[in-house]
């Protein structure tokens, strides 16, 4: 019989001051024992973007999701092709590269797809062992295991291609001490935040850990992804959603659930299905030109203070009727939460209970140009759910959103 370990801290989490019990409530963390899987992963390493601009993205993420920039490269220190910017939130870390020279494959990206993730980089304790079990049963491969060295030690790395142009750079800094990778300076934002400790730093974050992150896909390929990340990555299926589940009248589609063997990793799976009207899995593969990640989910453990910060800041959300909050059957349903109902009424939070819990979400609006990338803020308490109960109130929002754009 397998025995069950738990789960050790990575770096990123231990610096943010998290600890499993903290995790377990934030993003659903379970034990598990990773001796016996074929593509151990750790956990999410970084979510990568290209981005029109990275030199004003990265300034936005600071001042609207009050996010602390913790590394940079560009051609102030030999990146003559683009500037990256790494910014963090808690143990989440994301990365906003844009072109800077004419001819940069960036610049060539992002007028295909827009703004969009580009990376769901995963830190793994074994790039090749992950490498030759992928390479095993069929995956492709980007890049292949290799060192990448400067004066604080080593990071090896490779790459893997799943849908659309995303990919899953693998990842293991074990013997690295630097800001991020070789070839990155520790950078400082000039962002004000007010007087405080790292304490109160932490206090003041909208945001802790990624949650999970949404990937679209075409019709009909849903499954063949899931079966991707079952077979390559040894990913365990942890929910699906289907039919009237995930339907309003206008617009469906259908989805699945992967998780990494501690569900530190999450990836539900979207693809469209028929229906009256243009769904938003549809209107994202048309503005996206293809498969992508479509929205990432963010742990708070706070969202009415989240949503009032973020608010405060220009982040727009969608917004929810009052009908769903005074129907009789909802608050039957969900029992009593921490907050009164409504305290939610007034920010339009949803939320959802299952047999393990419950969940308070909110998404926002997208945060480009195009009707692609957009995030969701999750608090749980007991709940590894994905909030089925409020599909179709949240897809009912979204429908009135395609429907002002002219795209429903």
């Amino acid at each position: 019989m397998t025995q069950t370990t738990v789960t050790a801290l990575t770096d990123e989490e231990i610096q943010a001051g998290l600890s499993f019990d903290q995790l377990k409530e934030l993003v659903g963390l379970v034990e598990y024992d990773a001796s016996s899987d074929p593509f151990p992963v750790t956990g999410m390493d970084a979510v990568c973007f290209v981005v029109g601009n990275a030199t004003q993205t990265a300034t936005f993420y600071q001042l609207a999701l009050g996010m602390e920039l913790e590394a940079y490269r560009g051609p102030e220190n030999g990146s003559r092709e683009a500037k990256s910017y790494v910014l963090r939130s808690g143990s989440a870390r994301f990365v906003f590269s844009g072109g800077v020279s004419p001819d940069s494959p960036l610049l060539d990206h992002h007028r295909r797809h827009g703004d969009g993730v580009v990376d769901l980089a995963l830190e793994v304790p074994d790039v090749d062992r992950c490498i030759e079990h992928a390479r095993s049963v069929g995956a492709t491969i980007l890049e292949e295991p290799h060192d990448v060295t400067d004066e604080h030690g080593t990071v090896r790395t490779a790459a893997i291609a799943t849908y659309g142009e995303t990919r899953h750079t693998l990842v293991d800094r074990s013997h690295y001490d630097g800001p991020y990778l070789p070839g990155y300076v520790a950078a400082v934002g000039t962002v004000a935040r007010g007087e405080g400790d790292a304490a109160n730093a932490r206090g003041r974050r909208t945001f802790q850990a990624v949650d999970h992150c949404v990937g679209n896909v075409e019709l009909g390929r849903m499954d063949e992804w899931v079966e991707f990340y079952n077979k390559v990555m040894g990913f365990v299926n942890m929910a699906e959603f289907i039919g009237d589940d995930i339907a309003t009248d206008y617009s469906a589609l259908m989805s699945k659930v992967v998780a990494s063997g501690n569900h530190r990793v999450k990836f539900p799976l979207n693809e469209p299905a028929v229906a009256a009207r243009k769904s938003q899995i549809d209107e994202y593969l048309e503005f996206y030109a293809g498969a992508g990640c479509q929205h990432i989910a963010l742990a708070t453990n706070d969202i009415l203070r989240t949503v009032d910060t973020l608010s405060a800041n220009g982040i727009e959300f969608l917004e929810t009727p009052d009908s769903y909050y005074d129907d009789p059957e909802l608050r039957a349903r969900i029992g009593e939460v921490r907050v009164p109902i409504e305290e939610l009424k007034a920010r339009g939070i949803l939320v959802d209970r299952d047999e393990d819990g419950y969940l308070l979400q909110i998404f926002c609006k997208p945060l480009g140009d195009r009707p692609t990338v957009f995030y969701e803020f999750i608090e749980r308490h007991g709940s590894l759910g994905f909030g089925k109960g409020n599909f179709k109130a949240l897809f009912e929002a979204i429908e009135r959103e395609q429907e002002l754009r002219g795209n429903l």
